[in-house]
């Protein structure tokens, strides 16, 4: 063979290989994103089923105190004993905000307010026993109906819901806002991540 007819083969194997290569990276490009666009489609429907299930936990638990309410008296609750500035850093809002919300609980009784020991211009925020049984109440009517609608569910259906509490759970307890993204959405495919 000549040099020439060896230099015609060469590059033209070489083009095959080249059309070869971009043909599977334009799979590979589909493939991922066909997995990022089914991670958000799965990521939509498990955001639509949460909201539509805290909906109706809300309904389920009856009238009363709004959500925002709700969650103020549960963090107070879990943090014991809070100062007005620490709650509202806990719920994310402004002071004044929290002022009224704050006011609302302890017309409604739901809430001991005191004088800071430290601070005679804070108060120390506590739940009240009535506090403690509204929220006992409030909880107990949203897990009745919760466990009525798991106990109507077919038995793998609701092994699998356990499951996925656990999940959720733990990643909601180990993620931080902003970590995580999904696949391809910096522009990487998500290999080696």
């Amino acid at each position: 063979m000549s040099e020439p007819e060896t230099n015609s083969q060469a590059d033209s194997q070489t083009k095959r290989q080249t059309t070869q290569d971009v043909e599977v990276q334009k799979v590979d490009a589909h493939r991922d994103i066909t997995g990022v666009q089914d991670r958000r489609a799965e990521a939509d429907a498990l955001r639509l089923a949460i909201t539509r299930t805290a909906r109706r936990l809300r309904q389920e638990a009856g009238g009363g105190l709004s959500p925002t309410l709700i969650a103020t008296l549960a963090s107070i609750e879990r943090g014991k004993v809070l100062t007005p500035g620490e709650l509202a850093r806990i719920e994310g809002v402004q002071r004044p905000t929290m002022t009224r919300a704050i006011n609302r609980l302890a017309d409604a009784g739901l809430i001991d307010r005191r004088e800071d020991p430290e601070d005679r211009r804070s108060a120390l925020l506590s739940v009240s026993e009535e506090g403690h049984r509204y929220l006992a109440a409030h909880r107990s009517r949203k897990s009745a109906w919760l466990a009525n609608l798991i106990e109507e569910m077919p038995a793998d259906d609701a092994d699998t819901l356990a499951r996925a509490a656990e999940i959720l759970s733990h990643a909601l307890e180990t993620h931080r806002t902003g970590e995580l993204r999904l696949p391809g959405e910096d522009g990487n495919s998500g290999e080696g991540s």
